[in-house]
């Protein structure tokens, strides 16, 4: 199937229009679009996901258009709260175009399991024994997932690491695990359940904690993107995206912001294709401290023609099969949507949403500033809690923003009284 994803004034449609649009482009079912109209999931589902069910939230799912990641085409969905993050994701892909869009690679699916082990009496001989016997463990622990292995993936190593706490010295083993497409939590966690007989065999010790770790360094995505300086507003605003990248890098409090900035736009996919945001989320931020100290999960610099460069380096433990996916055909239906064959093209996407929503983010600051632009995008939401139903929202949003006062009051005035 061959689209592009620059679609011109898509935002001026109305909601049908564009999921028709979006159906059309890409072959939806009726059964798609009815998902996409929001009627997806009944309670049994529900009720499969979570305990104690009591009804559904409802979320906005859009479409950030404009990307192009290695070449191909694709029409992003994003589940988010927050107005202005997938107009400025796709504005910045817009940038990205020029420049052919973003360019990525994926480190492979690697995650790792950890086990703890108390009580080591004698460390070296302990180490050994796990060194000796490797081979029979990572037998055992792929004997768990004939289907994994089968594709190529399961246990690949075993690393040996001692950690020094405050209560006692441990011996903490990492189960080194490809799991190919899957998230991977529930793979990992039973291959470390079974080893934990043999582990403590081998030992000497006692096992306390077996569970995979979200910090999946083995597990990145590095994505690049050059975007044209014109487009981003001049060469003056190139330099202060710069000096505003420099600060969060050295300054913990500016980069707490910055990097929540990156991940707006990754939570969003990952919400909207059923992914792990909490581990997703932890990971990045650890690793930001990989360099020492909180750091920037970007980095930006200038070429010789001024444009600007930018770079993010993050690990995603994301999946598109199993867990929630196979549950809510919501997930199903936006995967289909963005198009991803396989977990390494996904979250090669997911992180070019990521650098995308930063440089908007930051160019946003530098220039008219966030909240400006946030506030226009939000003055619509404004005059529809003020009360304003069908023609009368856009007349009060253009006016409040013709008016350069975005607020509830003035959204209630405007409506009971319009001539004021």
């Amino acid at each position: 199937m061959s689209f592009s994803s620059r679609i011109p004034n898509f935002y001026n449609l109305t909601v049908e229009e564009r999921r028709n649009t979006i159906a059309k482009m890409l072959e939806l079912t009726e059964e798609e679009i009815t998902i996409l109209e929001g009627n997806s999931i009944d309670d049994e589902a529900l009720s499969f996901m979570i305990e104690n069910v009591v009804g559904i939230l409802p979320l906005p799912l859009g479409i950030a258009t404009n990307f192009i990641v290695n070449e191909k085409e694709y029409l992003v969905p994003m589940v988010i709260e927050e107005t202005s993050v997938v107009a400025a994701a796709s504005h910045a892909a817009k940038i990205a175009r020029k420049s052919g869009g973003f360019r990525a690679e994926y480190s492979g699916s690697f995650v790792t399991g950890q086990i703890q082990v108390l009580h080591i009496q004698d460390f070296d001989s302990a180490e050994k024994n796990i060194q000796t016997n490797l081979t029979e463990l990572l037998e055992k622990a792929d004997s768990t997932n004939k289907i994994l292995t089968d594709l190529g993936g399961g246990a690949k190593d075993i690393e040996i690491r001692r950690i020094k706490g405050k209560l006692e010295n441990y011996l903490v083993l990492h189960l080194i695990v490809d799991v190919k497409d899957a998230m991977g939590a529930n793979a990992v966690n039973t291959m470390l359940e079974v080893l934990k007989p043999d582990v403590e065999r081998l030992t000497g010790g006692k096992v306390l904690l077996r569970i995979i770790s979200n910090l999946v360094d083995k597990r990145y995505v590095k994505v690049e993107a050059e975007f044209d300086k014109n487009e981003l507003g001049g060469e003056n605003i190139v330099d202060m995206i710069l000096l505003a990248y420099d600060l969060a890098d050295h300054d913990p409090y500016r980069c707490a912001t910055h990097n929540k900035g990156i991940m707006n736009g990754i939570i969003a996919v990952l919400l909207a294709t059923g992914n792990d945001t909490r581990a997703v989320e932890a990971g990045a931020h650890v690793y930001a401290t990989k360099e020492g100290g909180y750091k920037s999960l970007t980095k930006f610099t200038k070429n010789d023609n001024g444009d600007l460069l930018g770079c993010l380096e993050i690990p995603l433990s994301i999946g598109v099969l199993g867990g929630a996916i196979n549950v809510n055909p919501t997930y199903k239906t936006a995967l289909k949507i963005l198009g991803v064959s396989n977990v390494e093209e996904f979250a090669c996407v997911v992180a070019a949403v990521g650098l995308a929503q930063n440089v908007a983010a930051l160019r946003a600051l530098v220039s008219e500033g966030i909240q400006k632009g946030h506030m226009m995008l939000h003055a619509r939401n404004i005059a529809i809690n003020a009360g304003a139903k069908g023609d009368k929202i856009e007349e009060i949003t253009q006016r409040m923003i013709e008016e350069e006062n975005i607020s509830f009051d003035r959204a209630k005035e405007i409506l009971n009284h319009p001539n004021t």
